[in-house]
C-alpha cells in the first residue's frame, strides 16, 4: 500500500491554536442592538403590515424603541463606575477592540436619543398637511405628475422614513464610540446613507428637495473618499486601524512624517464636512433648505453631536501626540468658520438658510473648544474640552429642533414658508410661538440666562484654559456680530407690520407641541441650572484608550 505524507502546510495546521468566539459585552451594547432591532423590525412592519395603519404602527414603533434604548443608555451609564478603568477614564474598550464604551461616549448616546426622540414626533406630524405627514407618498413619482396627485387622492404615506431614521440614528450612536477607524468608516456610512435619502422626501418643493439629496449625495460622497484615503494612509503608518495603536505609532514616530500629516489633513476633511465647518460648508445650507424641516431637524441636532464626538475620539486618542501639527489649523478653520457663518446669516432672506449659517457659525464655536484644554483631570472642578463641547451639543441641539419645530407651524397656501418676509408681524398673530422662537435665537446669540449663554461659556473657559485667550477674544467679538441677524428676526416678528394678512399660524398635533415645550423648558432650564447636566459631562471624564 502506498502511503503519502501529508504536506508540511496541513500537518502543521494541528499545531494551531483553536479558534475563540470573540467576547462580546451585550449588556454594554444594549443601547446599540435596541435601536437597529427596532430599524429592522420596522422594515419587516413596512412589508407586511397593512397601508391603511402602517404609519401610525412605524411611529409608535419608533418611538418605543429610542425610549427603551434612552432607559437602557442610563443604565450602562450609572454601570460604568462599577468598570476597572484608568483614573482618567470611564469605561472600556468591547467589541474586540471596535467599540469605547466611556462616559464621553455614552453622554453622547444620551443626548442623541433625546434628539432622535424628538425629531420622531415631528416625522409624526399630520395635522399641518390635512392629515398627511411632511414626506412625499411615492418618492418614485415626477414633482407634479399624474401620479402624485393619485397618490396624494389616495393618502399614501411614505412609512419607510421611521426605520430609515433609526438605521441613522444607530450609525450616529456607532460613530460616537467607534475606537478604530474601520468601524468609524462603516458607521459614517450608516448614518449618511438614509439621510441621503430623507432628504429628497418632501412633500412640498419635491424638486428643491431632491436636489438638497443629490447634492447631499455627491459631496458625501467626496467627503467619504478623503476619510478612507486617510484610513489607508494611517494604516500604512501604524499598521493598525485601533486609535490607540495609532496614538502609539504617533508617540514613538515610527513612520514618515509627510505620511501622517498627510492622513491627519485627509481624515480631517471628511469629519469637517460632516460639522460643517469651513472651507467644508457649502452643502449646508442647500440642504438644510430644501430637505423636509423635520430631517433638517433631526441633521441639525443629531449629524453635529454623532460627528463632533468621532472628531474629538480620533485627534485626542489616535492623533492627540501629534497636536502640535494639527492645532494651529484647527485654529484658522474656527476662526474661519466663526467669521463666514456670522457674516453670511445677516444676508439671508430665507429663516432656513439663516440656520444653516448659523449652525456654521455653532461649527466654529464649538471648534474654540476643541483646540483648547483637552487632558482633563477627573475630579477636578475644571471645563475640559470634552466636557463644554457635550454640553454646548446638547444646548444647541436642542434649540435647533426647537427652532426648526417652530418653522414647520408658520405657513401659507403653499405649504411652510421660509422667507423672511413672510414672518413679519408673527409676534402679533401668535405671541407664544414667535415668542419660543425668540428664545432660541436668543440662546444661539449666548444672551445670558439661556443654555447658549451657558455653553459658550463653557468652550470658551477651556480655550482659556489652553493658553487661547485671544481666539476666546475673536470668539465674543464674532458672538457680537452674531447677535445682529437673531435680534433681526426678533424685531421682525413683533416690530414690523405684516405684509397683507400676514403669516398663517398651523395649530400642531400634540407631538410637535410636546417638542416644543420640551425645546422651551431645556433651553430657559440649561441657562438657569445648567449644573446637573454640566455635572453629567465633566463627570463623564476621558476618552478611554
Amino acid at each position: 500500500m502506498l502511503t503519502t505524507a501529508l504536506p508540511t502546510s496541513l500537518a502543521s495546521a494541528t499545531d494551531l491554536p483553536p479558534i475563540t468566539a470573540p467576547d462580546i459585552e451585550y449588556s454594554l451594547l444594549g443601547p446599540l442592538f435596541i435601536i437597529a432591532g427596532v430599524a429592522v423590525l420596522g422594515v419587516i412592519v413596512e412589508a407586511f403590515w397593512p397601508r391603511a395603519s402602517r404609519f401610525t404602527v412605524q411611529a409608535v414603533l419608533a418611538i418605543v424603541g429610542i425610549v427603551a434604548a434612552f432607559a437602557d443608555t442610563v443604565w450602562v451609564y450609572t454601570d460604568l463606575d462599577t468598570l476597572d478603568t484608568p483614573l482618567l477614564a470611564r469605561g472600556k474598550v468591547a467589541a474586540e477592540g471596535a467599540l469605547s464604551i466611556d462616559g464621553p461616549g455614552i453622554f453622547t448616546w444620551g443626548i442623541l436619543l433625546v434628539f432622535g426622540l424628538m425629531s420622531m414626533l415631528l416625522f409624526a406630524e399630520r395635522r399641518l398637511e390635512g392629515g398627511l405627514s411632511t414626506f412625499t407618498g411615492r418618492a418614485a413619482d415626477a414633482p407634479g405628475s399624474a401620479a402624485e396627485a393619485e397618490a396624494v387622492k389616495h393618502r399614501v404615506e411614505h412609512t419607510e422614513v421611521f426605520p430609515l431614521a433609526l438605521f441613522a440614528l444607530v450609525g450616529m450612536m456607532l460613530f460616537a464610540t467607534s475606537n478604530d477607524l474601520l468601524t468609524m468608516f462603516v458607521a459614517l456610512e450608516v448614518l449618511s446613507l438614509p439621510l441621503y435619502l430623507l432628504c429628497g422626501l418632501a412633500r412640498r418643493r419635491r424638486l428643491l428637495s431632491q436636489e438638497a439629496a443629490l447634492k447631499y449625495f455627491l459631496l458625501g460622497a467626496f467627503s467619504s473618499v478623503f476619510f478612507l484615503y486617510g484610513i489607508a494612509l494611517a494604516y500604512g503608518y501604524s499598521g493598525s486601524f485601533e486609535l490607540s495603536a495609532i496614538q502609539t505609532a504617533v508617540s514613538n514616530r515610527v513612520g514618515s512624517e509627510n505620511l501622517l500629516l498627510a492622513s491627519i489633513a485627509l481624515m480631517a476633511v471628511g469629519l469637517l464636512f460632516k460639522i460643517g465647518a469651513a472651507p467644508f460648508h457649502t452643502w449646508t445650507p442647500d440642504v438644510y433648505q430644501g430637505a423636509p424641516t423635520p430631517v433638517t431637524a433631526f441633521m441639525a441636532a443629531g449629524t453635529k453631536a454623532a460627528a463632533f464626538l468621532a472628531l474629538l475620539r480620533v485627534f485626542f486618542v489616535a492623533f492627540g501626540g501629534s497636536s502640535w501639527d494639527w492645532r494651529p489649523t484647527i485654529v484658522i478653520i474656527a476662526v474661519i468658520t466663526m467669521f463666514l457663518g456670522a457674516v453670511v446669516s445677516i444676508s439671508q432672506t430665507d429663516v432656513k438658510r439663516m440656520l444653516a449659517y448659523s449652525s456654521i457659525a455653532h461649527a466654529g464655536f464649538l471648534l474654540v473648544g476643541f483646540v483648547g484644554a483637552y487632558a482633563g483631570v477627573r475630579g477636578e472642578d475644571r471645563i475640559t474640552s470634552v466636557s463644554s463641547i457635550l454640553f454646548y451639543l446638547t444646548v444647541y441641539g436642542i434649540s435647533s429642533i426647537g427652532a426648526f419645530a417652530v418653522v414647520t407651524l408658520v405657513r401659507d397656501s403653499g405649504g411652510e414658508t421660509t422667507h423672511l418676509s413672510k414672518w413679519a408681524g408673527l409676534g402679533k398673530k401668535s405671541p407664544v410661538l414667535a415668542g419660543s422662537f425668540a428664545l432660541f435665537m436668543l440662546s444661539f446669540a449666548g444672551i445670558p440666562l439661556t443654555g447658549g449663554f451657558i455653553g459658550k461659556w463653557t468652550v470658551f473657559s477651556a480655550a482659556y484654559a489652553g493658553g487661547f485667550w485671544w481666539l476666546v477674544v475673536i470668539g465674543v467679538l464674532v458672538s457680537a456680530l452674531a447677535a445682529y441677524f437673531y435680534v433681526r428676526v426678533i424685531v421682525l416678528m413683533f416690530f414690523t407690520d405684516p405684509i397683507g394678512d400676514g403669516p398663517t399660524v398651523a395649530v400642531p398635533s400634540l407631538m410637535t407641541t410636546v417638542v416644543l415645550v420640551v425645546a422651551v423648558v431645556g433651553t430657559i432650564g440649561l441657562g438657569i441650572i445648567p449644573g446637573p447636566v454640566l455635572d453629567l459631562a465633566q463627570h463623564a471624564g476621558a476618552f478611554v484608550r
